[in-house]
């Protein structure tokens, strides 16, 4: 690959998207109250809005790897910082419920392409420790999901959310330009068809392996996010504020591991990182299971956040290690295949929880650990062939 860009540079860019990316997965959640009032929202508006993120997400994350690697990182990263734009100012300012529509999905279809495209940009200028670089991205991805709650009820008292989400959105052009005022890795390949060689390599087995393991990774991640609330309200008559709180400390575990992955834990093996990881997720969940004291609970999910701070790191820097001649489309297969994971396991975890209640959150929790142990192990036979 021919270096003509700067490495420090383009880390910070990504580094950026990241922030952006973690700051729109949560903005939604954060200004819902303020959207129910604005348009009278009833269950099933609600629900199509929250619907219509994920999708834009999915269609975003595959759409990225033939472009990227068709005509390189700055129009497809510059056009979805764009995007983004657009989604956070039409959310912010719009009366129109189709509007409004429009622009979550164009939100979520930014968010999509930058989410993929900064851990491609990471895994591409990582001549080493590919792993170790994207933790600290999705350091970021933290600092941006816990930081918008945070902006919003510190600046609530002066602004109004939707005032909030409109200047993170000039942030969000502020990074369109950055983007368009510096050099990125150039493109891979100068046809717009994909060889047959590169599918054969899309579709093989390690590629997959990699991939379902990020399928159980991205759904557990997203079942503890979604329903950790309501168990510890339910089952252990939590305060609404305080099980807020334990799930801010499950995102502030996986910051504070993903840290230390980017650092102290640089050296580590792909095999001790991976096996230390699903140790503290199955830690994180019996202990969920048999204490009953409020900070006992808190360490629990400090302990799960922890655990699930590496999956994508690592697999993802495995990704770019054994396929780096077509990374953005092998991004785009591994994303792609991890978000659909977390849209139909969210799904069918809501049927589950109706029909058998809140007490079978844990259950599928230790299912999805012991699916990601198993896919992790067949992943580590195929690269050892």
């Amino acid at each position: 690959m021919e270096t003509t860009y700067k490495k420090k540079t383009v880390f910070i860019a990504a580094c950026a998207g990241m922030l952006l990316f973690g700051i729109t997965l949560i903005t939604l959640g954060s200004v819902t109250v303020d959207l129910t009032a604005r348009f009278s929202l009833d269950a099933k508006n609600s629900g199509t809005i929250f619907s219509i993120l994920p999708i834009g997400i999915l269609i975003g994350s595959f759409l990225f790897g033939p472009i990227c690697d068709k005509y390189g990182y700055k129009p497809i990263l510059s056009f979805a910082a764009l995007c983004m734009f657009q989604g956070f100012q039409g959310i912010a300012f719009t009366q129109n419920l189709a509007v409004l529509y429009i622009a979550v999905f164009l939100f979520g279809f930014g968010g999509g392409i930058i989410n993929t495209g900064t851990n491609a940009l990471v895994s591409d200028i990582s001549e080493n420790n590919k792993g170790a670089n994207l933790s600290i991205l999705g350091v970021f991805f933290g600092l941006g999901a816990i930081g918008m709650p945070l902006l919003i009820g510190l600046f609530k008292p002066i602004a109004s959310s939707f005032s909030i989400v409109s200047g993170v959105g000039v942030i969000t052009l502020l990074v369109y330009i950055f983007y368009l005022s510096i050099a990125f890795p150039k493109e891979k390949v100068n046809t717009t068809e994909v060889p047959q060689s590169d599918w054969k390599r899309l579709l093989s087995p390690l590629l997959l392996l990699i991939s379902m393991v990020l399928f159980f990774q991205s759904s557990l991640e997203a079942i503890i996010n979604n329903w950790t609330t309501t168990f510890l309200i339910e089952e252990h008559g939590m305060q609404a504020s305080d099980a807020l709180y334990a799930l801010s400390l499950h995102m502030a575990g996986m910051i504070v591991m993903r840290v230390l992955l980017g650092s102290v834990m640089r050296s580590w093996k792909l095999n001790s990182i991976m096996w230390l990881s699903l140790g503290l997720i199955f830690m994180g969940i019996l202990t969920m299971q048999v204490l009953t004291t409020t900070w006992g609970l808190f360490g629990s999910l400090i302990i799960s956040g922890a655990g699930l701070a590496a999956g994508f790191p690592a697999m993802l820097g495995l990704v770019g290690e054994k396929y780096s001649a077509i990374s953005g489309k092998a991004f785009s297969l591994a994303f792609g295949i991890a978000l659909i994971g977390n849209i139909l396991i969210n799904y069918l975890m809501g049927y589950i929880i109706q029909n058998y209640g809140i007490l079978s959150l844990l259950t599928v929790c230790y299912i999805e650990t012991a699916l990601m142990a198993l896919f992790f192990t067949l992943t580590m036979k195929q690269k050892n062939k």
